[in-house]
């Protein structure tokens, strides 16, 4: 079998990462909810005519809060395949994943705030 070029293994790569992420758009709750959040954060941006300093930092959060909530999904499957079962230790893990995505969806939220209130207000 022939090695596969460079191009055609980067294209293959971006096909298994379109794929995951589709998967984890139709099958997770709380990124469909992430991702309605990042769809009326962006309206807000055209809405309001933000900078673009304001709509990197903006793009930034949702990618943060996206992309780690990806990896929360990720670990908690992980560690689901590993121990099925109830496991004190698994459960200290999945805690920690979860506080991941508290910590930068909080930093996500102050960014908003920083970028909309003085618009609003």
């Amino acid at each position: 079998m022939p090695k596969e070029t460079f191009l055609v293994n980067r294209i293959k790569s971006v096909g298994f990462a379109l794929k995951g992420a589709f998967l984890l758009i139709r099958t997770e709750a709380s990124i469909k909810i992430q991702v309605f959040i990042a769809i009326v954060m962006t309206a807000a941006g055209f809405y309001h005519d933000i900078s673009s300093t304001e709509w990197i930092l903006q793009i930034f959060a949702i990618a943060i809060v996206l992309g780690i909530e990806g990896m929360n999904t990720a670990v908690e499957k992980i560690a689901d395949y590993i121990q099925p079962e109830f496991d004190v230790k698994i459960g200290f893990i999945k805690d920690i994943s979860a506080g991941a995505v508290m910590l930068v969806s909080i930093a996500s939220a102050i960014v908003g705030l920083i970028i909309y209130l003085p618009k609003i207000l």
